[in-house]
């Protein structure tokens, strides 16, 4: 069979074709396609540092289209076009903005914010005006001024923490704290000692208040089944007895009330047992005054 084409012209159409897939591969991998239904929008930026084609456009942090051109305007020095290719469902209000955003890592992306009413809508191809976020470190540049006003006051501080630091009684004072956590090592070793002492004499001391609480229980028993009545009523007869006794007392009936009250017969009781302590001391001195014995009878004299 014979070939149609030479060797060199497949090749020549291998290298084509796989420049044509590269390309498009190339265009698919950056968001870009070429036969696109999206509509296209331009912006007018200042400054478009770091925007190229195939940048992400954002709305509301959604991603709604990429950048697929940029146009230098030649007419308009000061001016640079960026082409955005936005899905057609997408409604751009008028007065609608297009912003320039970077993160730390230097991504960079477009940003859409939407105008004031709803209503009022642009028509593809119309153009909107762009401006550039400052970013994290536009915002870091600005808040360079307030560090450069804090640094003498910073410097300041440091001199005053140095002069406190180079201070004798820092050192006295860092000095105490550690004997006070020496004291406190020891002091926490004897609780731990103490707890461990009180731990062994605990199940005892419950033993002896099990043993607190069975007597007490016991009391209690005792106690309610005493019958309170009657022991009162005994109460209340034994002390109108000793009422009734009082009252004898008192008055000049019976011994003791006369007892008490005559005074000349405590008296003559007074005598008689001065009477009688003088009988008791001569019988023991002269007993034989008393009392005479004799084994043989008594003799006549």
């Amino acid at each position: 069979m014979k070939k149609f084409f030479s060797k060199e012209v497949q090749i020549a159409l291998v290298a084509i074709v796989g420049i044509v897939v590269l390309f498009f591969g190339m265009r698919f991998l950056k968001g870009m396609f070429l036969f696109s239904t999206d509509d296209s929008y331009y912006v007018e930026f200042d400054d478009i540092s770091g925007v190229s084609a195939s940048c992400p456009v954002y709305a509301n942090g959604y991603r709604v289209g990429v950048v697929e051109d940029v146009i230098f305007n030649y007419d308009s020095q000061d001016k640079i076009v960026a082409v955005l290719g936005l899905n057609k469902q997408l409604r751009l209000p008028k007065a609608s903005t297009a912003e320039i955003a970077s993160d730390l890592l230097g991504n960079v992306k477009l940003e859409l914010k939407f105008g004031p009413n709803p209503v009022d809508i642009m028509e593809p191809g119309d153009t909107l005006s762009g401006k550039k976020q400052g970013g994290a470190l536009a915002r870091a540049a600005d808040m360079l001024p307030q560090f450069e006003k804090m640094l003498p006051k910073v410097d300041s501080i440091l001199a005053s923490v140095n002069m406190l630091l180079m201070n004798p009684a820092i050192a006295n004072s860092l000095h105490n704290v550690d004997q006070i956590t020496a004291h406190l090592v020891t002091t926490t070793n004897e609780l731990n000692r103490l707890t461990a002492s009180l731990n062994q004499q605990v199940p005892g001391t419950l033993t002896k208040v099990d043993g607190l609480l069975d007597n007490t229980t016991t009391l209690t028993k005792n106690l309610s089944e005493l019958d309170i009545a009657m022991t009162m009523a005994k109460v209340n007869n034994t002390l109108q007895n000793v009422e009734q006794m009082t009252a004898k007392l008192n008055n000049n009936e019976g011994t003791l009330g006369l007892l008490m009250r005559d005074q000349e017969l405590y008296r003559n009781m007074a005598s008689t047992m001065g009477h009688v302590d003088s009988l008791m001391i001569d019988l023991k001195q002269h007993p034989q005054r008393y009392v005479h014995f004799s084994l043989f009878g008594r003799k006549n004299k």
